[in-house]
């Protein structure tokens, strides 16, 4: 080999590239999984979840396209793999179908962060005791706001209807028009289950509402072998303890399902447009077009036209007030949230 004289040129055909790791070009191409198998999520944990298609449960991961995308209880999932659902199988989640639904909360008001708590759900039950504990009015308007602006129905559960009289409770929720059932569960004479079945019969129904005010035991006693953890309240503060850690959809047995979640102690909306809000009552909705630009609706607003139509005798006072008190609700701070 012929020794290179300083006056040789060097050029890229002298130096040897060894490619590095992942220096290979990746398609962006993925695959369609036209054949995967269609099902429903209806428990999440740490990263395993249990899916149920053709009356058979099947454990399964995520798959590694699907990046950062949460899946949560709720969701209408494809898969691949081994679907069988024979013990010590896992499947794979592929693809994530299109939500029509999704209630959602954060921590605090001034929170970024949104936590998905069920997905295609179409009816929210808020569930509160009457007393043990005392019902906490502005979780409830938070709640119902939370319904409104994901486009659930609420639907207003009242237990331990057998340790005080649910009739001012009522009242107050009556303006909003949002349907309401009692129950009594203490043991031996169970009062309202079946009318609370019959709301939830053939739909997908989820439950929120502070520990200890008996969703766990409304449950249980909708669906017959669900054996959900129940707990007691504490004598001192006057809050029930946490018994369910995780959202767990079980199915009813007259169709539909029922979403246990664990209990909340706040309901942070830093999510929801209060503008939004009005879309959920259009008989005040269509008295709005008169306010100026950028009118907040609330009590005190400037020339709203909720108030000049109060005036005019065109809508109900104890419905703005309700409508009000949920828009007030939004920008209560955390401390007030139990209140």
């Amino acid at each position: 080999m012929a020794r290179r004289t300083a006056a040789s040129s060097y050029d890229e055909r002298d130096v040897r590239v060894r490619p590095g790791r992942g220096s290979r070009p990746r398609s962006k191409l993925r695959p369609a999984h036209a054949d995967a198998t269609p099902a429903l999520v209806i428990a999440v944990d740490r990263g395993r979840y249990t899916c149920v298609l053709d009356g058979r449960t099947v454990t399964a991961m995520t798959a590694r396209e699907l990046g950062r995308k949460a899946v949560v209880v709720g969701d209408r999932v494809g898969l691949v793999g081994d679907v069988s659902g024979a013990p010590g199988t896992l499947a794979r989640i592929v693809r994530v179908e299109e939500r029509t639904t999704v209630l959602r909360r954060t921590a605090d008001d001034d929170d970024p962060v949104e936590r998905v708590i069920v997905a295609n759900a179409d009816q929210l039950m808020i569930v509160t005791a009457v007393a043990d504990p005392e019902p906490r009015p502005r979780l409830i308007d938070r709640a119902l706001v939370a319904a409104f602006d994901a486009g659930i129905e609420p639907l207003l559960c009242l237990t331990k209807a057998d340790l005080a009289d649910p009739a001012a409770l009522l009242a107050s929720y009556a303006p909003l028009q949002v349907p309401a059932v009692v129950t009594r569960l203490a043991p031996g004479s169970p009062i309202g289950v079946g009318e609370v079945a019959e709301h939830l019969r053939d739909r997908a129904t989820v439950l929120v509402g502070h520990s200890g005010v008996g969703k766990s035991t409304l449950v249980n006693a909708l669906v017959p072998g669900a054996d959900r953890a129940t707990g007691q309240v504490n004598v001192v503060t006057g809050r029930g303890r946490h018994t369910s850690t995780s959202a767990v959809a079980l199915a009813l047995p007259d169709g539909g399902w029922v979403i246990d979640t664990p209990g909340i102690r706040s309901f942070g909306l830093a999510h929801v447009d209060p503008g939004r809000l009005i879309l959920a009552f259009p008989d005040l909705a269509a008295e709005t077009p008169a306010c100026p630009r950028g009118c907040t609706h609330a009590d005190g607003a400037p020339e709203c036209g909720l108030d000049a139509a109060l005036a005019a005798g065109r809508v109900d006072p104890a419905r703005l007030a309700s409508y009000r008190r949920l828009l007030a609700s939004r920008d209560l701070q955390a401390g007030d949230w139990d209140a």
